[in-house]
């Protein structure tokens, strides 16, 4: 059966049941009905008449206000009045359950003595009238120190975290060992455990840092609490005790004391000097110095006043880079000077007498002195000269157009027939008269712009401009010539691939139209600079089999010109690996008038060494390499006792209105036109900038003379406190130091190997790089012979000391030792 027939059937049972007891019931009821009357009837159980009893109305005993009942059994009251308690009869104020006197779901009883209330309800406590929580926090359920608060909820109480430097519920609490859970202190500092919280004993020495102690918690920061023990640099506060001539390392915990550079330990003495050692042992000559030459490779070089081949050194007195004396080695560095007095590099010797042709009085030896030898280097005894009456002065054995007058000998080909009489002066295979770059060969004779001047000698190949103007001598043409360049390289913002950064040298070795300098992959290999082993040479595979952080295909040849890189002047830069002032641009800086004549320039040494002859307006020869940072070297010599006036070099040259210039003066001398104003000049070496606003002419022409500053003209960056004016027939070389990256210049001169002038740390950043060259004002008779440039953006250690924090951090050291 299921659960509802079974519901069925026990409700019809119950109510037949019901309807049983019901017929019993009123029979019972008829039965007793029936003795009552017939007890009432019967007369032998009559009772005598009972007294009256008191009724309500005869005798009422209830209090005022209290209801009176008459029964059988007499009178009867009933409750006493609200606000009072009693039997009905007697009543007194009191409190009765219809108050609600009892705590909510409390049972009230009305008693005589007023309301009764029942006990209190579960996980109260009270008299029932009163009840509140039980507070169990009383009972100390807690472990010590926690805090217990009440809940509603069972168990109706709550333990909170136990305290700090104790684990567990709160119910239950116990120590944390600190030294084993979280490890505190430091690595080198034993951990204490305490109960509660821990302790680290002191740093170790040559360390510094708190003592740490404390408590753990569940918000405890472990980088910022735990005990850190930072190594002390004792370098760097003075506690060290390095001797002289060392280097202070700081070690964790400790220092040592490295010997410099140049330096070696000695168990007495420290730190004591030894002669021309380089890194890599190699022993120089006690009058060399050891260059750094990249990588892993130094050489040896004889110190200013000295020659040779850097193994062996001798006196060099007139500072050629020809020592006076045989230095009995094979080195073809280590032969005499065949000119012992006057500066000749190449050691050119036309008649192989073993005098060189610098001071041989007949240099080709055909019994005619050089003067009145119209080919003092090539032996002509008849001294015939054909274009005698064009005036060139050039004997037939030694004039390159022995028919026509050409007193400048060019020969831009060096096929020994000169431009003025060569049918194709740039050898390309086109005549002069078809060629439209007759000077420079351009087999394709590509002309963009269609003004008869090919691409490659056009100074504005997308600009029409037949005449070819370029007023500021900066190389573009004036048609072209926006003079706009905000890096104040030199190279005007429409053509340089590095508008926003310096880079006068304009490199761009993957050939992408961005410079070197502001592309991520200058050599486009798929390697980025940062991380590239031979960044301007492409090698994807980035093979380095010794390991030493450059690329094998780079080891030995940074810029892979060919030119490893001990005998690279720039070898990071494939387009310059010697100095060579073979091809240059006269500039000059008076064009107008005639009281004096253009320099004359004579190059010899292969470019290295510069001849002026004339005693000439201001004029200067600039070679056609850019640099950014650069050093620049060079002897100069006037050879003559005629005149005083200035000889010297230029670095920085953007266009004749802007380079840098180092000057030096004889006497002092007031310059003989006063138009446009009187200039007047002191002995002694200087260092200018010019910034001209006109360019050349009067103006610039009597700015350069001055020697102070001349308003939007010239500004006298340094002058020699001493003085001194230069010496005829006496050698000086100048070491010049450029690195405009920091605006840093630095010059050095020295006579033999004695330095008589140093002009400290100059800084001028107004140029940003640019061309080198000499300078002439008025003198004649100057060689600027062993000229030698080098890439450089590296500053020499004693330099780089001197430097100002803010531009250390700019630039490299370069350790020459």
């Amino acid at each position: 059966m299921t659960d509802e027939e079974n519901l069925a059937k026990s409700l019809n049972e119950l109510i037949a049941m019901v309807r049983e007891l019901r017929e019993e019931v009123k029979r019972q009821r008829e039965e007793i009905q029936h003795l009552r009357s017939l007890i009432e009837n019967c007369a032998g159980c009559q009772k005598s008449p009972e007294p009256l009893r008191d009724s309500c109305q005869q005798h009422n005993p209830c209090f005022p206000g209290v209801h009176c009942y008459d029964t059988q059994t007499g009178v009867r009251c009933g409750h006493c009045p609200r606000g009072y308690v009693g039997d009905g009869i007697n009543c007194k104020p009191g409190v009765t359950c219809a108050e609600r006197p009892c705590f909510s779901d409390v049972a009230c009883h009305d008693t005589a003595e007023g309301a009764q209330c029942g006990p209190c309800p579960e996980r109260y406590e009270g008299d029932g009238k009163t009840c509140h929580f039980k507070n169990l926090c009383n009972e100390h359920l807690c472990a010590a120190g926690v805090q217990c608060s009440m809940i509603e909820q069972p168990p109706y109480y709550k333990c909170g975290a136990c305290p700090v430097g104790f684990g567990g519920n709160g119910t239950v609490c116990h120590d944390i060992d600190e030294c084993d859970l979280i490890e505190p202190c430091d690595v080198r500092v034993r951990c204490t455990n305490l109960s509660p919280g821990f302790r680290c004993e002191p740093c170790p020495p040559g360390f510094t840092g708190l003592h740490s102690g404390g408590l753990y918690a569940a918000t405890f920061d472990y980088a910022l609490q735990r005990q850190r023990c930072n190594d002390v640099d004792e370098c760097a506060d003075g506690s060290a005790r390095c001797g002289p001539n060392s280097i202070c390392i700081n070690l964790e915990g400790s220092y040592e004391c490295q010997c410099s550079r140049g330096f070696i330990r000695n168990s007495t003495y420290g730190c004591i000097a030894v002669e021309g050692m380089c890194l890599d042992g190699t022993i120089c000559d006690k009058n060399a110095i050891c260059k750094h030459a990249g990588g892993n490779t130094y050489k040896c070089k004889c110190k200013v006043g000295w020659a040779g081949n850097g193994f062996h050194c001798g006196l060099d007195r007139d500072l050629d880079g020809w020592a006076d004396f045989d230095l009995g080695c094979t080195d073809s560095r280590c032969r005499q000077d065949n000119c012992v007095y006057v500066p000749n590099s190449g050691q050119e010797d036309a008649d192989k007498d073993g005098v060189g042709d610098a001071c041989d009085p007949d240099a080709d030896n055909d019994g005619v002195l050089n003067s009145p030898d119209n080919c003092p280097l090539v032996h002509n005894p008849d001294q015939l000269d054909t274009d005698k009456e064009g005036g060139d002065k050039q004997g037939d054995a030694c004039d390159n157009c022995p028919t026509v007058a050409n007193i400048d000998q060019h020969d831009v080909d060096r096929d020994g027939i000169g431009d003025a009489c060569d049918p194709d002066i740039d050898n390309d295979g086109i005549l002069n008269e078809r060629d439209n770059c007759p000077r420079k060969a351009n087999t394709n004779q590509l002309d963009t712009d269609g003004d008869g001047i090919g691409d490659v000698c056009d100074n504005c190949p997308a600009v029409a401009n037949v005449n070819q103007m370029d007023s500021d001598n900066d190389l573009i043409g004036d048609a072209c010539d926006s003079d706009i360049d905000r890096d104040r390289d030199g190279i005007q913002d429409s053509q340089d691939n590095c508008p926003k950064l310096a880079n006068s040298d304009q490199l761009d070795t993957d050939g992408d139209g961005r410079g070197d300098l502001c592309d991520p992959d200058a050599d486009n290999d798929g390697i980025l600079n940062a991380d590239d082993n031979c960044p301007i040479v492409p090698n994807p595979d980035q093979t380095d089999a010794n390991n030493d952080g450059v690329g094998d295909i780079c080891e030995e040849d940074f810029d892979l010109d060919l030119i490893p890189n001990y005998l690279d002047n720039c070898p990071n830069n494939s387009k310059i690996f010697s100095t060579d002032f073979r091809t240059y641009q006269t500039v000059v800086l008076d064009p107008e008038g005639d009281s004096q004549i253009d320099p004359n320039w004579v190059i010899y040494n292969k470019g290295a060494e510069i001849v002026q002859t004339q005693n000439s307006d201001p004029g200067l020869a600039v070679g056609y390499d850019a640099f950014g940072g650069v050093d620049f070297e060079g002897t100069f010599f006037v050879d003559t006792e005629i005149d005083d006036d200035y000889v010297g070099f230029v670095f920085s040259y953007q266009d004749n209105h802007k380079f840098y210039a180092v000057m030096w003066k004889k006497n002092i001398q007031t310059y003989w036109q006063a138009t446009p104003f009187r200039a007047s000049a002191e002995p002694g070496i200087q260092i200018k900038l010019i910034d001209s606003s006109t360019g050349p002419g009067q103006m610039l022409r009597n700015s350069l003379w001055h020697t102070g500053d001349t308003k939007d003209q010239v500004k006298l960056l340094w002058k020699d406190p001493r003085n001194v004016g230069w010496k005829e027939r006496t050698a000086y070389r100048w070491l010049l130091l450029h690195r405009p990256k920091v605006g840093l210049i630095r010059l050095r001169i020295f006579d033999g190997e004695k330095m008589v002038a140093d002009s400290g740390n100059i800084y001028d950043s107004t140029l940003k790089g640019g061309r080198l060259g000499v300078f002439c004002f008025s003198q004649e008779m100057i060689i600027w012979s062993d000229l030698v440039y080098r890439c450089n953006d590296n500053v020499p250690e004693a330099i780089y000391k001197e430097l100002p924090p803010r531009l250390q951090k700019d630039v490299q050291v370069d350790y020459k030792t």
